[in-house]
């Protein structure tokens, strides 16, 4: 990789840069990118004007000039060449290549990802490992980043920029970047292998034009780690080692274990390889899963208790030091074959377990959606590895990670038969690990009487919202509450607590209510409520907008999708007989006359007066008139219990009441809600016809159930916990 050669793109009208990308020169003049880097991506076709600086910036100057598109992928691959209008030319030559084995391998590449800057991109050295197993129908090379950006708080891709970089193995370019992996947050991106484009006829020519030649690729494999000198050794291979020493020093028959360790990783040894420790340590730190891949052939060789004790010792503090994952190789190749099965044919079931049975786990956020795609899997379990499930287990021995309780709670819903492999699978892991077979077996009682139990139906949404203080940005904290009928309810735990835009609060709200609306069916339209703070009850978090849910289905504001009302919980904290009356005015029934407040005379004396005479039994109030008298009405009425109260956001004076009168504010109190929704559809959709934004509290029979603050045991690194 020639830092010289790295391109930074930027691509749009001639007015106005539209988007910017990474680039690296392969030939004279010749650019590889990626090709939606100078796409339009409405119209699908090529900005009309490219602007090019090839170079490092911080080696020196780089050079500025225009460029043309020159090739793209006849199948539409997301690749490109760029041809530039000046003579460009530096030292040396491309080398291609193609990993064939199934070892992972160190990359390393040079991009200009928007985390490194704003307007002024710097360039950034990525840089990580390449599991050439890690891909799937699509063929993308998976690059799993050693250090990775933060999310942006205006919702923006840290990782924007950064299409296009160059991947390289070994001094090989084996890749271009095109998209980064929204289900491993901003640690993981994905890149198109050279192999699938370079023997392309159209590429072949070009590069024969302006090199001088055809490209040739060089198939290649990883190379088998070494242990470096003693002073630049790392703290996990001089850990790993010590570690390593203590069930293996003085074993005759080590190098048995690590030829066999070597090949299951997909490196090739020969019959008489044997390394030395701390080649062996060097490799074992290499790899996440090299660790419990060896304690499985470890395990039978190891007769007497004290080294089997020993080796359970070795394993939980590994995994507690972040020195390894918790399954072998071919067990977690095993769980994610059985779950993914699980998925196509039940996609809700391992989302509801997890949420469920690992309620105060923070779980990533595909577990908080209502289905579980078999893609997402693999992250799914490497978090779920890290944590243990908090239960006692019998003195001296390793807790029971979440990932085997999560299992067992999935084979008791599947059924004896049908759960058999998946038990079976708890048990071979169990044992390798050194959990107690009593705390298994009490896990897998908890499932049991888990799957038993029917969980009465997800009924309503319960959102808590609040401004993030400390954020440069409008950005606001949430949490999430599914309620269900009976009373209970289970939380979505965020893996990212970062303070989130209106946007991704509208996107988490939506995900939540589709959890809700699986369990409803067709007969209901899902409710969620939000929680706000009296100062923050203006907020129309109704009329946010999450986008278009997929291609096909045009967006709206989730007001739109579903019910969406507020609900006042701190003024019950602030007036103690809110509550008593909020009963009381409900338990009047639905017959009690609306109040409607359409005389800018009313004061707040007038207002209190009302409500505790002629309409002592009202649920229900309508609020007209300019903002500030109904800010200052809209808290009488929430301190006194009145549980409904509506007004339009957009109302100067009360002549606006007339907007309205399409929603039939003082009709049937039940279907409110709906008629609600159904009017801010109408809405958005004819801004023109109804012009009113209307606000709904409606706080039920019980108060809404608060999310708690979770007290945190340790959480995984990375994790931002509140």
């Amino acid at each position: 990789m020639d830092p010289h050669r790295l391109v930074l793109i930027r691509s749009g009208t001639t007015r106005l840069p539209r988007r910017i990308g990474s680039g690296y020169l392969v030939a004279p003049r010749l650019v590889l990118t990626a090709g939606h880097v100078l796409r339009d991506d409405e119209s699908g076709a090529c900005w009309e004007q490219i602007q090019v600086s090839v170079g490092h910036p911080g080696l020196g100057e780089t050079l500025r000039t225009g460029a043309k598109l020159i090739w793209s992928h006849p199948q539409d691959l997301d690749v490109a060449l760029l041809l530039t209008h000046d003579e460009v030319d530096v030292p040396g030559s491309v080398r291609w290549g193609h990993p064939v084995e199934s070892a992972p391998l160190r990359y390393e590449g040079l991009g200009f990802p928007m985390a490194s800057g704003e307007d002024g991109r710097d360039a950034e050295h990525l840089r990580g490992v390449l599991p050439p197993l890690s891909c799937g129908v699509r063929g993308l090379y998976v690059l799993d980043q050693e250090h990775s950006p933060d999310r942006r708080d205006d919702g923006r891709k840290a990782w924007a920029g950064a299409s296009g970089t160059a991947v390289f193995c070994e001094d090989h370019l084996v890749g271009v970047v095109i998209h980064d992996d929204l289900s491993y947050g901003n640690r993981r991106l994905r890149a198109l292998p050279a192999h699938r484009f370079v023997r392309e006829q159209g590429f072949e020519a070009i590069l024969r034009r302006y090199s001088g030649g055809p490209p040739h690729i060089t198939e290649m494999g990883a190379v088998l780690p070494t242990a470096r000198p003693e002073g630049e050794r790392s703290s996990a291979e001089r850990e790993t080692e010590r570690l390593l020493w203590s069930v293996l020093g003085g074993r005759s028959s080590y190098a048995v274990h690590a030829r066999a360790l070597v090949r299951r990783l997909g490196y090739d040894a020969p019959n008489s390889h044997e390394p030395s420790m701390s080649d062996f340590a060097a490799l074992v730190a290499s790899h996440p899963r090299a660790l419990p891949t060896l304690s499985s052939t470890l395990a039978s060789a190891l007769t007497g208790d004290d080294e089997r004790a020993r080796l359970t010792d070795v394993l939980t503090r590994a995994r507690a030091g972040g020195l390894c994952l918790l399954l072998a190789l071919d067990e977690c190749e095993r769980l994610l074959d059985l779950l993914g099965g699980i998925c196509k044919k039940h996609p809700a079931l391992i989302p509801r377990a997890a949420r469920e049975a690992l309620r105060y786990a923070w779980l990533p956020d595909t577990l908080s959606r209502p289905h579980l795609r078999a893609d997402d899997l693999e992250p799914v379990v490497e978090h779920l590895e890290s944590l243990s499930d908090s239960e006692p287990v019998p003195e001296c021995t390793p807790p029971v990670p979440a990932l085997l309780r999560l299992v067992e709670c999935v084979a008791a819903a599947l059924g004896r038969e049908a759960g058999a492999e998946l038990r079976a699978w708890s048990d071979q892991v169990a044992t390798r690990t050194g959990i107690h077979p009593a705390a298994l077996a009490e896990r897998r009682t908890d499932a049991g009487r888990w799957a038993a139990r029917q969980s009465s139906p997800l009924a309503r949404v319960i959102v808590d919202l609040s401004r993030a203080s400390t954020a440069p940005h409008e950005s606001y904290h949430c949490r999430i509450l599914l309620t269900r009928a009976d009373g209970t309810h289970t939380s979505l735990h965020d893996a990212e607590s970062a303070p989130r835009t209106s946007e991704e609060v509208a996107r988490r709200i939506r995900e939540a209510v589709e959890i809700v609306a699986d369990e409803l069916g067709s007969t209901a339209t899902p409710h969620a409520t939000v929680l706000l703070a009296r100062d923050s009850l203006h907020l129309p978090v109704d009329e946010w907008n999450p986008g278009a849910p997929n291609e096909f289905v045009p967006d709206q504001p989730i007001g739109a999708e579903f019910c969406v009302t507020l609900s006042c919980p701190e003024m019950s904290d602030l007036v103690k007989s809110r509550e008593r009356e909020h009963r009381r005015r409900w338990e009047g029934g639905h017959t009690a006359a609306a109040l409607v407040v359409d005389d800018e005379r009313v004061t707040r004396p007038r207002l209190r007066r009302l409500l505790q005479t002629t309409h002592r039994d009202a649920n229900r109030v309508v609020l007209h008139g300019p903002p500030e008298q109904r800010d200052a009405l809209l808290e009488l009425c929430l301190a006194l219990g009145v549980p409904v109260v509506l007004w339009d956001r957009d109302a100067e004076c009360s002549a606006d009441a007339a907007a309205l009168h399409p929603l039939d504010p003082t009709g049937p109190l039940a279907d409110l809600p709906e008629r609600v929704r159904v009017f801010r559809a109408t809405a958005f959709d004819e801004p023109e016809t109804l012009q009113a934004r209307p606000a709904l509290v409606w706080e039920g029979h019980q108060p809404p159930p608060r999310p708690a603050s979770l007290i945190l045991q340790d959480p995984p690194e990375g994790d931002n916990a509140s």
